[in-house]
């Protein structure tokens, strides 16, 4: 399988789709790629930056380029769950109440600074991300299709900020943090007149986008492979410095961001490498440590990596 054959012209292509929002986003091309592979895995993005870094221009570009529906979300601490599911007002000229939905009616919700609203706002956004539905006084209203969630937390150490606890962080399926860019595309950046984000062309339609989601089912992976991936779940799970491995949950996040991965590579068979270039981001957040300290959970995947056998 190839994406070349498996597409009538390139510019309808997964590959087209992430050159395009790699070029408002300088320097960031894997983790374009990455958060490619989180919505092919009909998965959830978690984006940990101090604010400019991208965060933003990175979620509006991906809806541009798959021409979906795009609303954005500033959490505050003061925000209530019908700020986001929506409410039921009364309609006078029909003497009953109607449903008027929030802005998680869409195809791509940006949460932006999850972190800064209180526990309960935070639980009623990830029910409906696991579930696809929201619950408003005793009625279900089922989502959009595709939905997907990009969620951006400012770093732990900031004033004002609400942790998301363990069970809530595997709700996502991938974690990224941008970072800052390289010598070289910060110098592009600069030379870049400070002007608003290009429109993007719209090369994947949502048809497209859920043919290439379900291809992923049939992407093979051999026993050798299964072998070498739990026997790296195990390494987790009885590494001195983690309190606990990854869970099940987390295996199949695993396996269906390298599946997505591989997809981008243009293979119907998985390979360690695929493992690897997904598992940083899958594993991190789901690690619990003695140190909290996201650059100390990035080192101990690095070197699971580096010393698990393939």
């Amino acid at each position: 399988m190839k994406l070349a054959q498996s597409e009538p012209s390139n510019t309808h292509s997964l590959i087209d789709a992430i050159d395009q929002v790699s070029t408002v986003l300088f320097g960031k091309e894997s983790s374009v790629r990455l958060a490619f592979c989180c919505l092919l895995a009909k998965g959830h993005l978690l984006i940990e930056d101090m604010p400019g870094m991208g965060k933003t221009t990175l979620a509006q570009a991906l809806a541009q380029v798959l021409g979906i529906k795009f609303n954005r979300v500033q959490f505050t601490s003061d925000m209530l769950p019908a700020d986001i599911l929506g409410t039921n007002i009364f309609d006078q000229t029909k003497s009953k109440f109607r449903f008027h939905p929030g802005p998680i009616f869409t195809h791509l919700l940006l949460a932006d600074e999850i972190n800064r609203t209180n526990p309960k706002t935070q639980s009623a956004l990830l029910e409906a991300m696991a579930e696809g539905q929201v619950s408003v006084e005793g009625k279900t209203w089922r989502l959009m299709s595709p939905f997907f969630v990009i969620a951006t937390q400012n770093p732990l150490s900031q004033i004002g900020t609400f942790p998301l606890p363990e069970s809530q962080l595997d709700r996502f399926l991938m974690r990224l943090s941008l970072g800052y860019p390289s010598d070289q595309a910060e110098r592009l950046l600069l030379q870049t007149p400070n002007a608003s984000q290009p429109a993007l062309d719209s090369v994947i339609s949502m048809d497209k986008l859920s043919e290439y989601q379900g291809l992923l089912s049939d992407i093979h992976a051999s026993d050798t492979l299964l072998d070498y991936v739990q026997a790296l779940l195990a390494n987790t799970r009885t590494h001195k410095d983690l309190s606990y491995g990854l869970s099940p949950r987390g295996a199949q996040a695993l396996m269906s961001a390298a599946r997505a991965w591989c997809l981008l590579e243009g293979r119907d068979y998985l390979i360690p490498e695929d493992i690897q270039a997904v598992a940083p981001s899958v594993f991190v957040h789901r690690l619990s440590l003695s140190a909290e300290s996201i650059e100390a959970a990035e080192q101990i995947v690095k070197a699971l990596l580096t010393t698990t056998p393939v």
